[in-house]
């Protein structure tokens, strides 16, 4: 029973991941297609993350009053609509409204899992189970690699739009049909006057703040690169084909995911030694800024290996979420992990947006566009060092319960 609880979640979060990363390799072919500028591919890429953040907050409500199988089973079917309609599109307005509706439908494939898992799972292996996620999401994204690339020649990208929405449509059966119903039993569904002061008690909570800012600026980054800007980085940077961009895209990947399964594995061990979620959210994030320093610096030829200690070093964020939602009751668990995403997602949808305009501001001044890529990382790592020393600098701990 455990096992089919997590495949049938897990199918679908790989499918969301999938999804999310595909502009990365695709974006050749929407920017030939639809003669796009770096502003307007990041607004497209982004539109994702818009239909995701603005479901966040009814999102929470459904998972506490309805429970995770019919909530995400609901939302994916709306994610398959998505993935239609962006096969089918023929300009930049149909492209974001179908993208919105993709990142909508998805929205709850990783919170309907956390909210799920917490019902039918320890305490003690939440976050162990957070990372067994990412690791199946990150497969997801090393799907959308070099296999997509291996497919546009034959199918296109509407081809692999299409073959998207079928794949949908089999997770949410799937977890329509086999995921157990003793979850929506315990559920106790709030008073409607409850339903938003939950929000309001989780949204006023000191601690949740000393970590959102964080996670939005710093979480939010390094998604919004993951799914698309490490793409053109490598090709407008670095000057490599598309099938070399695919290539280095799923080896980037590839690291994630086995950095993930190791962080996995080595979550309770360190636990037991006293690592905190701060100690390690600390060393991820001052190796992700050094990194991005040396990427946006290093002009060679194996200047790509950088990317590869900076996927591995991203997978320390993840603990972050975890931690701060489980300091709420249980009653608050849907609301609380809801919330903390609505944060992360702005987040990526202003990162993955504003990155694209910065390098356009560059550019602007007559900057080649491989030194405004450069300089525009550059500017964001300095952005995110200002969450960053907010969370080290604000000693608030969480309220007693």
């Amino acid at each position: 029973m455990a096992l089919r609880v997590f495949a049938c979640f897990s199918a679908a979060y790989c499918m969301s991941y999938a999804l999310r990363s595909v502009n990365a390799v695709i974006a050749p072919e929407l920017v030939g297609e639809f003669g796009l500028s770096n502003a307007q591919l990041g607004s497209l890429s982004s539109a994702y993350f818009f239909g995701f953040a603005l479901l966040q907050l009814p999102l929470g409500i459904w998972l506490d009053r309805f429970g995770s199988r019919r909530t995400d089973a609901s939302l994916l079917a709306i994610a398959a609509l998505g993935c239609a309609t962006f096969a089918i599109a023929q300009n930049l307005a149909m492209l974001w409204l179908a993208r919105g509706l993709v990142g909508a439908g998805v929205a709850g494939a990783l919170m309907s899992a956390l909210k799920g898992y917490r019902f039918w799972y320890a305490a003690e292996r939440q976050q162990q189970l957070t990372a067994w996620m990412l690791v199946v999401g990150t497969a997801g994204a090393l799907s959308a690699t070099v296999p997509v690339q291996a497919a546009l020649p034959l199918a296109g990208w509407r081809g692999v739009f299409w073959l998207a929405a079928l794949l949908m449509l089999a997770c949410a059966a799937a977890i329509w049909m086999l995921v157990p119903r003793d979850e929506e039993r315990a559920v106790h569904p709030p008073e409607p006057g409850s339903v938003w002061n939950g929000y309001r008690e989780v949204f006023s909570d000191r601690y949740f703040w000393r970590y959102a800012p964080f996670a939005m600026v710093v979480q939010g980054m390094f998604i919004s690169t993951q799914s698309l800007w490490a793409g053109p980085w490598f090709t407008r940077v670095a000057g490599m084909s598309g099938d070399e961009t695919a290539r280095v895209l799923f080896v980037f990947n590839l690291v994630l995911l086995v950095a993930y399964l190791g962080l996995g594995a080595a979550l309770p061990r360190l636990t037991r030694k006293g690592w905190t979620t701060l100690r390690l959210a600390t060393i991820a994030t001052v190796l992700i800024l050094s990194l991005q320093v040396a990427i946006a610096l290093v002009d060679a030829h194996w200047g790509w290996l950088l990317w590869l200690p900076f996927a591995a070093a991203s997978t320390g964020l993840i603990v972050v979420q975890p931690h701060v939602c489980t300091t709420f009751p249980a009653a608050l668990t849907g609301r609380a992990y809801s919330a903390f995403n609505l944060v992360i997602f702005i987040g990526v949808f202003l990162c993955q947006w504003l990155f694209g305009v910065t390098v356009d501001l560059l550019r602007a001044t007559g900057e080649a566009e491989a030194v405004a890529f450069r300089h525009a990382m550059l500017v964001w790592v300095a952005i995110q060092a200002l969450p960053f020393g907010l969370l080290l600098a604000w000693r608030v701990q969480p309220r007693e319960r």
